[in-house]
């Protein structure tokens, strides 16, 4: 089959959801993955740690994708091809040193009474701020998901101008840009209010002291309160199906062990793909590369045909801080120390608060290991039973506060060698990050059959196999 009206390089989630809407729309559509299996960073694993566990390796959470318009126009044929979601109260909950702990849950009342429970007004506040955020939730969103210097961005703003005039245009325009740290200070006045929705900035890249942190953990605090923690039943590997069996059903080509050596340039504008093999795929009307940007402008894009302003662009990217993830199999539930709920929440943030998140990021850009991370533990079993043995558990930790090439440790305790993420430095910061959890989850231990630790240089390694798809360092 081709020529293509659209070739996609790599299959991850934006691949597959778009590559399905076009090739439902009448497109011919390809997508071309260089692995062995389709899903980029959604990888589901059997067994990883022990017999009977279903792991998800890298992204495991789907709250945005099933809020998203991609999902609402394919609902019916993802449910068709035997896609479920399993949904939680409880998204979401922070666990403090002293035993404290606070919720976020799926219930505005709930919310309320959770975050006056911690301080007069902070309940009040909450609702007011969510309120307040829904009334323009269609310029929120459109922030996020329009190229703003673009027509679509252009008419956003437009529409922008006249529901505020120009001071009220201002004035959104500062509290988007506005950091967590002032957001949080400004509106709540219990530390555990600010421990429990802080963390989250950490989600998209952001440290609560940047510009529009502030306003990204708005949007996250209302799409949990919306959307809860969603997860696909049996694993996000039947996301990866459903998506797939959608584009094939609308004769979609697509390929695995396809990998992509060159995207070929003429006029300025990307027109075909060859592969390693020498073949060459023509895209009559669009090629969307999903991969890295170190794949894409050192590997895809050949200096020579690639136009000076992108090679200037591409120069100067350099990545964010890098993230570490731990696997547990338990063998049996958790026994958390304080509160009840916790057992139940979808993600727990182990953290001191505001102050810990924001000296972690500091720490780690410095190019140190933090001496307390926040620890993103993710308890899938408590959304999907059928995850693990009746008795079993998952614990799902996600770091995402580590340098890259660390230069020393905020703590003084590990020795960080030359900076390279040796065996050994991994599982030592693994260690590290197990105890304090531990400390939280009081038979951790005790109950734990064993875990897997991925470092960033491992991450980075699955990234260029050619046995694995791309990290998503996402929830």
């Amino acid at each position: 089959m081709g020529p293509y009206d659209a070739v996609f390089v790599g299959s991850g989630i934006n691949a597959l959801a778009g590559g399905a809407l076009l090739a439902k729309a009448g497109w011919r559509v390809c997508i071309l993955e260089r692995s062995d299996r389709l899903g980029g960073a959604i990888r589901t694993e059997e067994g990883l740690v022990a017999p009977g566990f279903t792991h998800e390796v890298f992204s495991s959470w789907h709250p945005l994708f099933t809020g998203s318009p991609a999902y609402a126009e394919l609902q019916g044929d993802l449910e068709r091809h035997g896609l479920e979601y399993l949904n939680t109260d409880l998204p979401t909950g922070s666990a403090f040193p002293d035993g404290s702990s606070a919720f976020l849950t799926t219930s505005l009342e709930d919310n309320v009474a959770e975050l006056e429970r911690h301080a007069t007004g902070d309940g009040a506040a909450w609702q007011t701020a969510f309120e307040g955020f829904m009334a323009n939730a269609d310029l929120s969103f459109g922030v996020l998901s329009s190229e703003l210097w673009s027509g679509a961005g252009f008419g956003l703003g437009q529409k922008a101008y006249r529901r505020f005039g120009r001071r009220g245009l201002l004035a959104y325009g500062g509290e988007v840009l506005s950091s967590c740290r002032d957001w949080l200070g400004d509106t709540f006045a219990s530390p555990q209010a600010h421990g429990l929705l802080a963390p989250w900035v950490l989600h998209t890249g952001l440290g609560p002291e940047q510009p529009l942190s502030g306003f990204m953990t708005k949007v996250i605090g209302a799409a949990l309160q919306l959307g809860g923690m969603p997860v696909p039943k049996g694993g996000g590997v039947k996301l990866v199906d459903a998506l797939a069996a959608i584009m094939r059903d609308a004769g979609g080509d697509l390929r695995t062990k396809a990998e992509v050596e060159r995207i070929l340039v003429a006029d300025g504008r990307a027109t075909a793909v060859r592969l390693a093999d020498g073949e060459a795929i023509q895209a009559e009307r669009a090629i969307v590369a999903g991969v890295t940007p170190t794949q894409l402008y050192g590997r895809l894009l050949a200096e020579g045909e690639t136009p000076a302003p992108v090679r200037e662009a591409a120069a100067r990217y350099r990545y964010g801080l890098a993230g570490m993830q731990i696997h547990i199999a338990m063998s049996e539930r958790p026994r958390w120390r304080g509160d009840e709920r916790l057992a139940r929440t979808a993600i727990v943030h182990v953290t001191p608060g505001l102050d810990g998140v924001s000296r972690a990021v500091n720490e780690a850009t410095r190019g140190l290991l933090p001496a307390e991370a926040t620890i993103v533990c993710g308890q899938p079993m408590a959304v999907d039973p059928s995850r693990g043995p009746e008795d079993g558990w998952i614990v799902w930790i996600q770091l995402q506060e580590l340098p890259q090439r660390p230069v020393g440790d905020a703590a003084g305790e590990i020795d960080v060698g030359d900076g390279t993420w040796t065996d050994g430095l991994r599982e030592a910061y693994a260690d590290r990050i197990v105890a304090r959890l531990g400390a939280q989850i009081e038979n951790l231990e005790s109950a734990s059959l064993g875990r897997v630790v991925l470092s960033p240089a491992d991450i980075a390694a699955l990234d260029v196999n050619l046995e694995h798809g791309d990290i998503y360092a996402g929830a």
